[in-house]
């Protein structure tokens, strides 16, 4: 499965702190299928949409 980044956050935020999460929130409030993996190689939360194909059904 193909998919689009949005946003990077490093992996080390502050205690409680969410950010890829709340961003990912924020963009589903906006009707954007976002969510949020885990980068191991660059120990970073990526919030990622899946790739739209301009010859999608062909």
């Amino acid at each position: 499965m193909l998919r689009t980044v949005l946003e990077q956050f490093p992996a080390g935020g502050p205690r409680g702190s969410w950010p890829a999460e709340e961003f990912a929130a924020a963009r589903r409030g906006e009707g954007v299928a976002a969510e949020v993996v885990m980068d191991l190689e660059q120990d970073a939360f990526l919030v990622v949409v899946p790739q739209q194909y301009a010859d999608r059904g062909r």
